[in-house]
């Protein structure tokens, strides 16, 4: 299989990037599960954009971004980004979006709050805001004649030109991938123009998160097996609100509770948040889950309480109808009950390094949305900023991937300066049996739990070193299983969650500081001087 164009990754990255190319140009789009699976379907909050320039300003969305980034934002991406904001939401409303409005004959958008925003300007469909935008999406790319979408299919590796050892390419240049197809079990091979990672986070490197089970740095891994620069892993960001409840499966408690006025209260009903930080509640995401993870150690609790009672059940149900659903489900009626809540791990703000259009440091590979490493973030991600990201560095890559092809005198897509290059096919010596499944399994909850224990929320030198050296052994240990048994994708996940918990450990450990969401017990103070830089690995 050929395509002009191959995406990894069906969120909002991947499919509004796939969206743009006109018929002329082929477009692969290879998901793990179904087309709508993905980070984006299970984000609540919403897209940050400035909407309104009488009541808020670009300036203001810069400066909050920059805030919450701790120093380490690259001050021009977080112009670039703001500034698209209103264009690539008028494009999600042209491909079919609904955005909530005050009323149904207002124009104008019902905009929210959350942590770190000095202004109402999230953009929300209630609490499903997420599972709206890919809706639309799945449904515009599946009218496009040029759009091919795989289901099922989990990328391998990728192939580059250094990897094949093509001696007339003095430039690492990506042309392809394997896939495996998680149905049938075969391998496939398929060239491309131009690949595109939009595999999204990498939330089931810890123990709990909020990322559905598909979140395990396949991208980040692929593009690091292929020599690509990855940058600032350290920062992982962990949600402060996730629903603690024995049957509740990480379900997220949306920050835009908080937004109205939520509270969030120690058992006895202490405002803990309220003498830590002036925005009490709505403090910045890094702030409120390390006062929790503080509070919790400090009194024993298994969890903390999110207040919503100054509410009535009208407001939330209308407001929030699918959290409000859910937790009455629980037995929760949060417009009478205080909200049970724990930190989970939520976004990576780090991931394959790219320029201002989402190229790699590998020719012709592009990585747009969680995978990648943009600049935006910093230190720590601004709420709501995530889904804006990924709407605007999928029209960067377009612009950028589409100067690859021209049309020739027919009309059609021609590559330019394109290379006749035969790919390999797949070759699997692997033994299927034994007992190399126990083994994944074992292996897969021992890495997580080491995670979750030493390089989590509060981190010191002596955890990251205990870390490393059983990180260290799983990946000994996986690399075995990998050459000597059959590809499956519990090992394949398995592989690539061992890959980015070395990265994550690698970056925490060289950073002598705490900034953002990176906090180390043994150097709590920043240190503008020998440490503000970017972590390039």
């Amino acid at each position: 299989m050929h395509f002009n164009v191959l995406i990894i990754g069906s969120g909002i990255a991947g499919l509004s990037l796939a969206n743009r190319f006109d018929e002329s140009v082929s477009v692969g789009v290879f998901t793990k599960k179904e087309e709508a699976e993905s980070n984006t379907n299970y984000a609540q909050g919403g897209l940050a954009a400035v909407m309104n320039l009488t009541k808020d300003s670009y300036e203001k969305h810069v400066q909050d971004t920059l805030t919450a980034g701790d120093g380490l934002c690259d001050e021009k991406i977080v112009r670039m980004v703001v500034e698209e904001g209103p264009g690539v939401v008028k494009d999600l409303l042209d491909w079919g979006v609904k955005f909530a409005k005050y009323s149904e004959n207002n124009k104008e958008f019902d905009l929210g709050r959350e942590g770190g925003h000095s202004e109402r300007r999230v953009l929300h469909a209630g609490d499903i805001t997420g599972r709206e935008i890919e809706r639309a999406l799945v449904e515009t790319s599946r009218k496009k004649p040029n759009i091919r979408i795989f289901e099922n299919h989990i990328g391998i590796d990728l192939l580059t030109t250094h990897k094949l050892k093509i001696e007339k390419e003095n430039k690492n240049r990506v042309i392809g991938a394997y896939l495996l197809n998680k149905k049938t079990g075969s391998v496939i091979t398929v060239g491309a123009d131009a690949v595109v990672l939009a595999t999204g986070g990498a939330g089931k490197v810890f123990l709990y998160t909020s990322n559905p089970d598909i979140s395990t740095g396949d991208g980040i891994a692929m593009a690091r097996r292929a020599g690509a620069k990855i940058a600032d892993m350290e920062f992982y960001q962990f949600h402060p609100t996730i629903l603690y409840h024995p049957e509740a499966k990480s379900f997220l408690i949306s920050e835009a509770l908080r937004g109205e006025g939520g509270t969030l209260r120690l058992k006895d009903g202490t405002p803990f948040m309220d003498k830590v930080h002036p925005l009490k509640s709505l403090a910045p995401r890094d702030i409120v889950a390390r006062t929790i993870d503080f509070e919790l150690k400090r009194t024993g609790d298994e969890c903390v309480y999110l207040d919503m009672t100054h509410k009535s059940r009208e407001f939330l149900e209308k407001r929030f109808p699918d959290i409000f659903k859910t937790t009455l489900s629980f037995g929760i009626d949060m417009s009478k009950k205080w909200i049970p809540v724990v930190p989970a791990a939520h976004y990576l703000c780090g991931g394959v390094l790219t320029d201002e259009s989402g190229l790699t440091s590998i020719e012709n590979l592009y990585a747009i949305g969680e995978v990648a490493c943009t600049g935006l973030h910093g230190a720590n991600r601004l709420a709501s900023n995530s889904l804006l990201e990924g709407c605007v560095f999928a029209k960067k890559a377009f612009e950028s991937a589409a100067a690859l092809f021209k049309k020739d005198s027919g009309g059609n897509c021609a590559t330019k300066g394109k290379m006749a290059i035969s790919l390999p096919k797949w070759k699997d010596f692997g033994l299927t049996g034994g007992d190399e499944m126990i083994v994944v399994s074992h292996n897969w909850d021992e890495l997580r739990r080491t995670m979750w224990n030493y390089v989590g929320i509060v981190r010191s030198d002596k955890r990251l070193e205990r870390a490393k050296r059983r990180i260290d052994n799983l990946i000994s240990e996986i690399k075995e299983y990998y050459w000597n048994f059959k590809i499956t994708t519990d090992l394949l996940e398995l592989r690539n969650i061992a890959e980015v918990a070395n990265l994550i450990i690698t970056s925490a450990i060289s950073r002598k500081e705490s900034r953002g969401t990176h906090y180390n017990i043994d150097y709590p103070n920043k240190d503008d001087k020998n440490y503000k830089h970017h972590t390039v690995l």
